[in-house]
């Protein structure tokens, strides 16, 4: 009987996360649609995300963020934010998590989620894997927000790893184009997310979620080579937080 009422507080838990997603969005539609129709009025959007959408998920979740940071960023000043990535939750996480907007870049996908996919594709960074053009057109696009002064924010895994997988490898575009748009990276370990709310359907809970924001990785004297050296440096800082 236990397992049975078990999973059905889990089913009853992951829909609440959907109704908690849509419920801003049909409350703010028209305000968030005003601010998609210009790149200029994207901070605007990006502060309803955080405080009037991300937050609210959250809470309501019962799982109220915990943020330690070891450095801040600078206001107006663009960075690459990168953290692993094992629940929905991260997306709303990491909108907390950066007080600067920015700018996620995410496979297309994405789109085909209801309310949420709308919107995503208006101001996100798409990018399907398996073209190469697409990816190209990536670092042209990325290029034009940060001339905004806007920041990056990628989830370097390139996808949510296999259950029993810590840490996947990372891929190399954050990297790259950190190095070639000479922007700090940010390293963030996402501690929580597998244990409350992970991909597995009949699986979650609340509690808290622990971000720790890293010190920061300058990348103004270095190039493309030393791309792979950069990516292991933040990847070995993150399994070994989530190690401890």
């Amino acid at each position: 009987m236990l397992p049975l009422l078990r999973k059905i507080g889990q089913a009853l838990y992951r829909m609440w996360f959907y109704v908690l997603v849509a419920i801003p969005i049909l409350v703010f539609f028209p305000f968030l649609l005003v601010f998609t129709f210009s790149e200029k009025t994207y901070p605007h959007f990006f502060w309803m995300a955080r405080n009037l959408w991300a937050l609210p998920i959250l809470y309501g979740m019962g799982c109220p963020p915990r943020i330690i940071r070891e450095q801040k960023m600078e206001k107006g000043k663009s960075y690459m934010l990168v953290a692993n990535h094992t629940s929905m939750l991260d997306i709303m996480l990491m909108l907390w998590a950066s007080p600067n907007p920015f700018v996620f870049v995410g496979k297309k996908e994405l789109v085909k989620i209801p309310l949420f996919g709308f919107f995503y594709k208006r101001v996100c960074i798409m990018v399907d894997r398996e073209d190469t053009r697409s990816r190209t057109g990536v670092y042209r696009r990325a290029q034009r927000r940060l001339n905004q002064r806007l920041s990056i924010c990628i989830f370097p895994e390139g996808g949510v790893p296999e259950e029993h997988v810590v840490l996947d490898e990372f891929k190399d575009g954050a990297f790259k184009m950190a190095i070639a748009h000479s922007i700090p990276v940010v390293p963030m370990t996402f501690f929580d997310g597998k244990k409350r709310f992970p991909f597995t359907f009949f699986s979650g809970g609340p509690g808290p979620l622990r971000v720790r924001v890293h010190p920061f990785f300058e990348t103004g004297l270095l190039s493309e080579e030393d791309k792979a050296n950069l990516r292991e440096q933040v990847r070995g800082l993150i399994l070994k937080d989530l190690q401890k």
